[in-house]
Order: structure tokens, then C-alpha cells, then sequence
């Protein structure tokens, strides 16, 4: 598409979604083939039309000019509702230890921290707290005798997973240890 081809307002703010990272008004300049008194119009009218001072609707995000260049960002007042949103609906990847410690949850719940730490020869304070923090996992009960805290999983994780049992996670080999041969307790003591 040529240079004149487009509305100047629209190349901007469809380059902008993308980005994430600011762009600076030379980068945009030389992105969009036009000239850096242009780029600059064309961004002090696109945010009049995002803040609504031009007549349009006040949007849900706003463009701002930030270290040297220029971002969408969420308005103020919609941070905790999109900052909830991003945690429940679009949490990022776990790690291989973490991966492996759900695993391990998912195929032997109820379970305590310390027989996840045996089968895993690791200790999985950390990764335990932050299954927890996702809401992946969840304390399901504590054992009166030991005060060893047990861990199930959440319909969140069913969730994640597109499934909607355990029972449909894939078999674990026959040829793998299922740490049935330790005891319940062993390493409770390191809560």
C-alpha cells in the first residue's frame, strides 16, 4: 500500500496495537514513509480521538508518549479489573518445575508438599506457593495427627487444561516409579 493509500490515524494505531514496546515518532516516520511533522499531527489527533476531545468516544486505553516514544496504555481506572483479568484468563507459562510439580499434584491429590518434594528429589516450597498463587492447586486439608497440609487440584487447572475430570489425563507409564513406596510424612517436617 503507498503512502497515500491509508488514513494516517489508522496505520498509527494499527501499528501501535501491535507493538510492546514504544515507538519513537522517527521509527514511526520511517515505518509509515512520511515525513515527521506528519507522524506528529497524525498522533496528537489519533489521541484526541482515543480521549474523546474530538467528539468520539472515550476509549478504554489511552496512547501516551513514554520514553521516548509513543504506547497504548490501559487508563487508570481500568488497571485492577484488566490486571485480574490478564492473571485469571491469561496467565503466563510455568516452568519445567513447576510443570512437573502439578503433574505430580494432578496424578497422586490429596498429596503434601513434603511426598510432592520426595517423588520430585527437589523441595518445592516455592513452586508450591506459586500453584497456589494461580490458582492451580489448593489446600484441601490438613492432617490432624501431622499438620501436614494436603494439595489438590482446582477446576481452574481442568480449565486450563480443556478437560473436565482427571480422569481424562493421559495414563502414567507402568514403568515409572509412582513414589508409592515412600511414606505419606517424609519430608513434612521442611513445610
Amino acid at each position: 500500500m503507498e503512502p497515500e493509500e491509508y488514513d494516517l490515524e489508522r496505520a498509527l494505531e494499527a501499528i501501535l496495537m501491535v507493538a510492546d514496546e514504544p515507538q519513537s515518532v522517527l521509527h514511526l516516520a520511517t515505518a509509515l514513509s512520511r515525513p515527521l511533522g506528519d507522524i506528529r499531527s497524525a498522533l496528537t489527533r489519533l489521541v484526541a480521538d482515543i480521549d474523546g476531545t474530538a467528539g468520539t468516544v472515550r476509549r478504554g486505553f489511552e496512547l501516551r508518549e513514554v520514553g521516548g516514544g509513543w504506547r497504548f496504555y490501559v487508563r487508570g481506572e481500568y488497571d485492577d479489573l484488566v490486571r485480574d483479568f490478564v492473571l485469571t484468563q491469561s496467565p503466563s507459562k510455568l516452568s519445567q518445575a513447576a510443570l512437573e510439580t502439578l503433574a505430580v499434584i494432578a496424578y497422586k491429590q490429596p498429596i503434601t508438599r513434603g511426598s510432592v518434594a520426595a517423588i520430585r528429589a527437589v523441595n518445592v516450597d516455592s513452586v508450591v506457593r506459586t500453584l497456589l498463587g494461580r490458582g492451580l492447586i489448593t489446600e484441601s486439608f490438613t492432617d490432624p495427627e501431622t499438620g501436614a497440609i494436603h494439595y489438590s487440584t482446582t477446576d481452574t487447572l481442568l480449565t486450563q487444561l480443556g478437560i473436565n475430570s482427571l480422569d481424562e489425563l493421559p495414563r502414567i507409564s507402568p514403568l515409572l516409579s509412582d513414589g508409592s513406596d515412600l511414606t505419606d510424612g517424609a519430608f513434612d517436617g521442611a513445610r
